[in-house]
């Protein structure tokens, strides 16, 4: 099981690897990849509408 302490030590690794400059910028990254994960799983494509399936 993961503890407090291991999750503090990672979080402090990923801010001195990224930098406080370079994170918020990763963060949103990782948000709009989640964003079209989610999307493709219900099949949408970005325009929003289905697609089309071929025989």
């Amino acid at each position: 099981m993961i503890g407090p302490l291991e999750l503090l030590i990672v979080l402090l690794i990923v801010v001195v690897l990224f930098s406080s400059k370079k994170l918020p910028d990763v963060m949103g990254d990782l948000g709009k990849a989640a964003s079209r994960f989610k999307q493709g799983l219900k099949g949408k494509d970005e325009s929003g509408d289905p697609p089309e399936r071929k025989p």
